[in-house]
């Protein structure tokens, strides 16, 4: 397993949104054998699929590795390719893999054809995918705070609202979304908070991608209200060519998970990040609602290699 950060192996459970049982996944409770929540939840997060409407069967591979892994699935963005309700059929047909708990913010993709909403209606629908637009919600004792946010620029090249009103319109999309960003984090109480992004917070993890498009990639804007509120980590998508990892300027992590960019970063694991968050420092280390390590250990075996994991504190 790749490890950045000094995780345990143990698997939590695959609770609903509510943090009751979820009926498929890994077939665990979110609980341990005794009743009490496991010591971690382990997280997917991946961006990026750009599922197509002749995709059939592209995906499922990938979901079914994630489900064998994690307790809850979050997509960063991007779901399909052209933003159509039938790309969102076939997505649907492939999460059906994974029968995790799926959290997912849109991405610039999903409004190329303006049927954002229909492509929304038919993952919730579908999929049971919960999109977090600037909304905030616990699953498992975990809070997810989600934006699509905006490109503008990074550090002193931040775009003002100066001028035409064409430049004001297009700083004022980057504000509001940062400014959902912001609410749904105040809204949490969850000691441990995740903040869900298309577009970058920082520059650091841009980098990669040509020099002239880091304006449409993300926006410092959205760093902002990252530093403000205490959360644990950052996942985003969007910069395919970009850089797996980076920090804002406070300190907390940030991870680019488009998943062209987790090919070719790890290209024997699965494309994928898998984030490791405490949950109940309480448990014994060995507590877990899923599977033993030694079972855990067997399942990786059996799957390949093992994907990127990371220990969120």
């Amino acid at each position: 397993m790749v490890t950045t950060g000094d995780g345990h192996n143990d698997r939590g459970g695959s609770p609903h949104l509510d943090g009751s049982t979820h009926p498929g996944g890994n077939g665990s409770s979110g609980t341990t054998a005794g009743g009490t929540k496991p010591a971690t939840v382990r997280i997917a997060a991946v961006g990026d699929v750009h599922c197509a409407a002749d995709g059939r069967g592209t995906l499922k591979p990938l979901f079914q590795r994630i489900a064998a892994a994690a307790d809850v699935l979050v997509l960063c963005g991007d779901l399909t390719d052209y933003g159509l309700p039938e790309e969102a059929h076939v997505l649907a047909g492939e999460l059906a893999a994974a029968k995790l708990p799926t959290l997912a913010v849109m991405g610039n993709h999903e409004f190329h054809s303006n049927q954002q909403d229909e492509v929304r209606k038919v993952l919730e629908g579908q999929a049971g995918v919960t999109f977090i637009d600037g909304d905030a919600k616990e699953v498992c004792g975990i809070g997810f705070a989600g934006a699509k946010g905006f490109g503008g620029g990074f550090g002193r090249g931040t775009l003002g609202a100066w001028g035409e009103p064409a430049v004001k319109a297009f700083v004022q999309e980057a504000i509001d979304e940062a400014m959902k960003l912001e609410a749904a984090l105040a809204r949490l109480r969850t000691p441990r908070r995740i903040a869900v992004l298309h577009y970058a917070p920082i520059k650091a993890t841009v980098e990669g991608e040509p020099v002239e498009i880091f304006p449409w990639l993300g926006c410092s804007r959205l760093e902002e209200p990252i530093n403000r509120y205490p959360v644990a980590a950052v996942v985003h998508g969007h910069a395919h060519n970009g850089t797996p990892e980076g920090r804002t300027g406070g300190g907390v992590p940030v991870y680019n998970v488009a998943l062209p960019l987790m090919r070719k970063s790890y290209p024997d694991h699965p494309p994928f990040r898998l984030l490791e968050v405490p949950v109940n420092p309480d448990a014994p280390a060995d507590a877990r609602g899923g599977p033993s390590a030694t079972q855990a250990a067997a399942d990786d075996a059996a799957l390949g290699h093992a994907p990127v994991q990371t220990t969120v504190r």
